[in-house]
């Protein structure tokens, strides 16, 4: 894996992380919804799918780390005391 290709697993990690982390209870309620129902990824969809999927097959720690700091970032930089 390529510096480049890294820093774009670990980016859309970040992202993804943010994101959850606003919409967090919205998106785990969707995810859930959608998984019962088979419908996360439809099999006409699949095929566009697999090539980016295979971008991160491998790479999931690089992901989930990225993933991590993005739901830990305080971007309000507030305290918790």
């Amino acid at each position: 894996m390529g510096l480049l290709e890294a820093i774009l697993v670990f980016a859309v990690g970040y992202v993804c992380g943010a994101v959850t982390r606003i919409f967090a209870g919205i998106a785990a309620i969707l995810a859930l919804v959608l998984a019962i129902l088979g419908v996360a990824l439809p099999t006409a969809i699949v095929g566009i799918v697999d090539p980016i999927l295979g971008v991160y097959l491998g790479n999931e720690l690089l992901f989930l780390s990225g993933f991590l700091f993005a739901i830990a970032h305080d971007p309000a930089g507030e305290d918790d005391d």
